[in-house]
């Protein structure tokens, strides 16, 4: 007995020694990094790895009701291991216009007694879906006895074949936007708040730029509107930027966690840009365009390939968060970790 009451202190002394040193500290980062490493690598698979066709819109004209046509739809579909959404229009060019609105991916044309399809996709709109859809159709078009003309309504740019540029151009904003926001409050903890801000949307602004000079006029990887395109980098980035910082004043040196899952680990892979909607897992599919990339990918995707059919949507969502990391930072700027070297003696007293 009184033994095991001498080795209970020794446990305990060891275990207060091990808190005291920065080993204790170090051995926390690892293991955070091991599981961060794990769900990282997870959600991006999740996502990715295998893209299911979800119900997907597509827009239906001429002489559907044609039994030909019918089984040509109903064998897509079986092909596809998905149900289509199908919209009937009576004219191609409302059907074509949906297309440009993004909301149908593809428009399939019977033709009068059902023995040729004309069918339309978009891989603007999503080439992962377009892909799917124009390998399926020719095989089905053999067993439902019919002939098929495939096109597309809008094809991708030249330098971007498979349609990523505008996934790797908004996920350089958003990394940028927090990597800078955490570089101003390891090296500018003197910035007052106003100043803060100010100087995210500095950087914000020349870095949106930056990437529109290399991406558009460098490498002409991307034909962009230039000033449009950098309107949504530069929010795009301002809005990670005050994100960050909002965790960063409720968190402190933990903020990178909630920063990272936020804009990394949902943002990304939900935000469609990678892999389009419809093939997307529909928790991820019903997230992405709340979240800032999500939001991003879609202004930055309407501007470049659907000009003149821009969504108020996007801009609202990156607004939105940006709006609240802005006032979440202002009302407890105090708790900021620049706050005692930053804020006059009241205000942080009173704070």
């Amino acid at each position: 007995m009184s033994r095991a009451h001498a080795r209970a202190p020794e446990r305990g002394a060891g275990w207060d020694w091990f808190r005291g040193t920065p080993f204790w500290p170090a051995t926390v980062i690892v293991l955070i990094l091991a599981a961060a490493a794990g769900v990282f690598a997870g959600s991006y698979t999740y996502s990715m790895a295998k893209p299911t066709p979800h119900r997907i819109p597509i827009g239906i004209t001429g002489d559907y009701e044609a039994l030909r046509g019918e089984a040509y739809v109903d064998r897509l579909e079986k092909e596809l291991g998905t149900s289509l959404r199908l919209h009937p229009y009576d004219r191609p060019a409302e059907a074509r216009h949906q297309v440009q609105e993004q909301n149908i991916f593809a428009v399939v044309d019977v033709r009068p007694g059902g023995r040729e399809v004309a069918l339309a996709v978009s891989s603007a709109s999503g080439a992962s879906v377009a892909d799917v859809i124009a390998e399926a159709a020719p095989k089905v078009a053999k067993e439902a006895g019919v002939r098929v003309r495939v096109s597309d309504l809008n094809p991708l740019q030249e330098g971007d074949p498979r349609g990523l540029a505008i996934f790797y151009i908004t996920l350089a904003s958003v990394i940028i936007g927090f990597v800078g926001s955490i570089q101003l409050s390891v090296h500018g903890k003197d910035l007052g708040p106003v100043a803060r801000i100010v100087f995210t949307a500095a950087y914000a602004m020349l870095g949106a730029l930056a990437i529109v000079a290399v991406v558009d006029w460098w490498i002409g990887a991307l034909d962009l509107p230039e000033g449009e395109s950098w309107a949504i980098l530069a929010l795009t980035m301002f809005t990670a930027g005050m994100v960050s910082t909002m965790f960063t004043t409720l968190f402190g040196r933990w903020a990178m966690l909630p920063t990272w899952g936020l804009m990394i680990i949902l943002g990304n892979p939900s935000s469609g840009g990678a892999v389009s909607g419809p093939l997307l897992p529909p928790v991820l599919r019903a997230i992405g365009r709340w979240l800032p990339p999500g939001a991003s990918v879609n202004a930055q995707h309407t501007a470049v390939y659907f000009q003149g059919h821009q969504h108020p949507l996007p801009f609202l969502v990156l607004g939105g968060w940006a709006l609240l990391g802005t006032t979440v930072f202002w009302l407890w700027r105090h708790r900021h970790p620049g706050a005692s070297v930053s804020l006059p003696k009241g205000e942080h007293a009173a704070g």
